[in-house]
């Protein structure tokens, strides 16, 4: 007869170093002065970062101009849905007091648009997106579907509420001459959007390709239409849809819109002077209460002109030394009162 060992395996660990725990072990055995020294330290290392960042988005240059009542006339024109497919353009006069030097960044901003809602952000099709199944719209609802049926490319809310504005930025040289501004397209999206996330489904011929699907309802044109001139920049592969389509966090934001094209009078950037923007107005923003403007910006290594990052390691190196000090005190009291113990 068999022993129970034979016929039933032990279910004890191996014996070995690793299974039993026996490996060797190293504690950290930190003193006072070491966990003080590493508060203090990270404090100031994080104070020093956070200075540098908020000294970095200062010297930047920047100018804002909201252009909500600017063109009161043609928001109101925008509001009335019988007035859809009517071209209004306003003419906005502005004077750079200072040259923008190096590479300068046209932004459109709003306020007021929840672009973060989560019915809004799941209002899109990936795989349409992607140009391998445009009839799938599953998740587009109510911007699915045309009124007969047909499928809408690109379909959901995101597409169908894309900012569509003309912003033109003209420089007068004098008053006689006015010179419009080199702007470039390219290079505005991620590179991962541009080259993976979006698609066309045929690079020859996109009518073709788009065959059998609608517009979205709120668009004047199809996607294949976007831009006829260039075919790299046409269909899925838009740069300005490209760029409305990734979602902002925060009800106001700004997305980047055009990049200056460094040749002619601008090579060093925008010099000082008076200027213009031509804004062709068809995205309506006061049936909701926003307003929208345009930004012309510079940039550093850091980056924009935003202040959060450089506040939030002030803030973190601040809060650190507190706690160090605090930490440093509390050492030394208790320090004192056994040193007072044992001399009694």
């Amino acid at each position: 007869m068999k022993r129970t060992s034979e016929i039933c395996p032990s279910r004890l660990p191996d014996n070995s170093a690793l299974k039993q725990q026996q490996l060797p072990a190293c504690r950290l055995q930190l003193s006072a002065a070491g966990v003080l020294s590493g508060f203090f330290a990270t404090g100031a290392f994080c104070l020093g970062v956070g200075i540098i960042l908020i000294l970095s988005a200062k010297s930047i240059k920047e100018i804002e101009i909201k252009y909500t009542n600017i063109c009161g006339h043609c928001a109101k024109l925008r509001e009335d849905a019988t007035n859809f497919d009517k071209e209004c353009t306003c003419s906005i006069p502005f004077y750079l007091s200072e040259t923008m030097k190096g590479n300068v960044y046209l932004y459109y901003k709003l306020y007021g648009f929840y672009q973060n809602l989560y019915q809004y952000i799941l209002s899109r099709s990936n795989s349409q997106l992607m140009g391998t199944d445009l009839k799938d719209v599953g998740n587009c609802a109510p911007f699915s579907k045309s009124h007969n049926g047909t499928p809408i490319a690109p379909c959901g809310a995101i597409a169908n509420s894309i900012f569509n504005d003309t912003i033109i930025l003209s420089y007068n040289l004098n008053s006689s001459i006015h010179i419009k501004v080199p702007m470039l397209r390219s290079g505005i999206t991620w590179w991962t959007d541009k080259y993976v996330k979006f698609q066309n489904p045929s690079t020859f011929n996109l009518s073709s390709a788009f065959a059998g699907t609608a517009k979205p309802p709120y668009w004047s044109k199809p996607v294949y239409e976007l831009d006829l001139q260039d075919p790299g920049n046409n269909g899925f592969l838009n740069d300005d849809f490209i760029v409305w389509m990734r979602t902002a966090a925060f009800p106001t934001f700004k997305k980047l819109y055009r990049r200056l094209n460094r040749i002619q009078y601008f090579v060093e950037g925008l010099p000082a002077g008076n200027y213009s923007f031509n804004i062709s107005y068809n995205f309506p923003v006061t049936r909701f209460k926003g307003e929208k403007s345009v930004v012309l910006s510079t940039t550093t290594w850091s980056g924009g002109s935003s202040l959060f990052l450089g506040l939030a390691y002030t803030v973190t190196g601040a809060v650190t030394w507190l706690a160090a000090f605090s930490m440093t005190a509390i050492h030394l009291m208790l320090k004192d009162r056994t040193k007072l113990f044992i001399e009694q």
